[in-house]
């Protein structure tokens, strides 16, 4: 591995930027500057590698064959829950369950605990900040259960405030689920303080972390929360894999969401006996090679270090956000005083959409549109905003690419 600063002072984005190869490409006959790393970040040659090498040499399913490489393949699987485990400092692998990813890790949360534990009139309580995937599965449960969904509503600079949050729990609350970072604005909630909240009214809590766990240190035994998601793949790992960390309790209580192979100890035709934890909520062969990736995706962020990239994405927070201030006509959606490396932004007179073409075109790669949380356009009474999202790899050279392809949409739409 190429890339091995220890310090904030020794980070070396140049060096970084070069483990990952799809960087080094041309878009439009333009060098590619990437600023989309909140939709899925790229991947380093250590986590290609990490994959490339399992599907070469070590392919076979997990925990069932007694033969060399399935020994292999469920040693480098259970060493890739251990790795999640040590990561966000979760109290057991038993507690570590790998999901499709973080949609999948919340559908489960919501169908396995709460469909059987809601009862009319219950409440589940939201934040108005939340991605679709913290909604709607809220939603198919309310209406299977005749459970209530409750919104903390959030200010115009894009915050949730926890005194907001406190005023919409009641007696009734059972659940409260809520990004740790927004995807859309970069706010970053007092998940801590919230959790302290619910807990006080007896509530259990789902934390989506799926923009967090790239981006800060995330220390579960601190945060206390019940349930926590996310996904590899805005972590430098493969798409098609995730994590729920769940309190074992609660997990021990739940029923199987799915059934199949690895899920079970016995069957017969008259009952099913299931496995223990994690694997009674993994039915069939699971992703191996994402796990693999995943794996080797934490050892890269471990061997930059996660404070390092903190500092370093923060740094080009305020960076771009000074500069992109300063150019006629925009105006940032989302400025709460904590965030993330997210800037969501409009110009006058430019729909998103023909902004993101203008600046792709200039190699400049955004996301544009409601990016999966409509609710938070709405509030804000936007279409859609273009939004610029950074990553360990990140330069301050990418901020100015992007500050001169908005040069380039002024003079076409002038």
């Amino acid at each position: 591995m190429s890339a091995n600063p220890k310090t904030v002072g020794a980070y070396d984005v140049e060096r970084v930027w070069r483990d990952f190869p799809i960087l080094a490409r041309e878009v439009h006959g333009r060098p590619l500057v990437f600023l989309d790393s909140a939709a899925s970040s790229q991947r380093p040659r250590p986590v290609i590698d990490a994959v490339d090498a399992y599907e070469k040499l070590h392919h076979a399913n997990v925990h069932r064959g007694v033969h060399q490489l399935s020994q292999e393949a469920t040693a480098m699987f259970e060493h890739a829950r251990e790795r999640v485990r040590a990561f966000v400092n979760a109290a057991s692998t038993r507690e570590v369950i790998f999901t499709r990813g973080t949609t999948e890790a919340i559908n489960l949360v919501a169908q396995s605990y709460a469909r059987t534990c809601l009862r009319p009139g219950d409440e589940i309580l939201l934040t108005a900040l939340e991605h679709h995937a913290n909604i709607v599965p809220w939603q198919l449960v309310a209406e299977q259960t005749g459970a209530v969904i409750r919104v903390a509503p959030m200010d115009r600079r894009g915050v949730v405030e926890l005194d907001a949050v406190a005023a919409q729990m009641g007696e009734r609350t059972r659940i409260v689920a809520c990004a740790q970072v927004s995807n859309a604005l970069g706010t970053v909630l007092p998940v801590r303080e919230i959790t302290r909240l619910a807990h006080a009214r007896g509530a259990v809590v789902l934390v989506d972390g799926a923009q967090a766990v790239p981006h800060q240190r995330v220390d579960l035994r601190a945060l206390d929360c019940d349930f926590y998601a996310f996904s590899a793949h805005k972590m430098y790992g493969p798409t098609g894999i995730g994590v729920l960390v769940g309190r074992e309790s609660l997990l021990e209580a739940m029923p199987p969401w799915q059934g199949g192979g690895d899920m079970i100890l016995t069957v017969s035709f008259e009952k099913t006996t299931y496995n223990e934890l994690p694997f009674k909520f993994e039915a069939g062969t699971p992703n191996i090679s994402g796990a693999v990736g995943l794996a080797a995706a934490i050892d890269y962020i471990d061997s930059l270090g996660i404070d390092n990239i903190h500092a370093h994405e923060q740094r080009l927070l305020m960076i771009a956000t000074e500069k992109l201030s300063r150019v006629p006509g925009l105006t940032i959606i989302g400025t709460a005083p904590q965030k993330a490396s997210v800037i969501s932004f409009t110009i006058d007179g430019i729909h998103p959409h023909d902004l993101g073409t203008i600046l792709d075109a200039e190699g400049v790669a955004v996301r544009t549109g409601h990016h999966c949380a409509m609710p938070v356009m709405e509030f804000f009474n936007v279409p859609a905003t273009a939004r610029a999202s950074f990553g360990c790899y990140s330069r301050e050279s990418d901020i100015d690419a992007l500050v001169a392809a908005l040069g380039k949409a002024h003079e076409v739409f002038s």
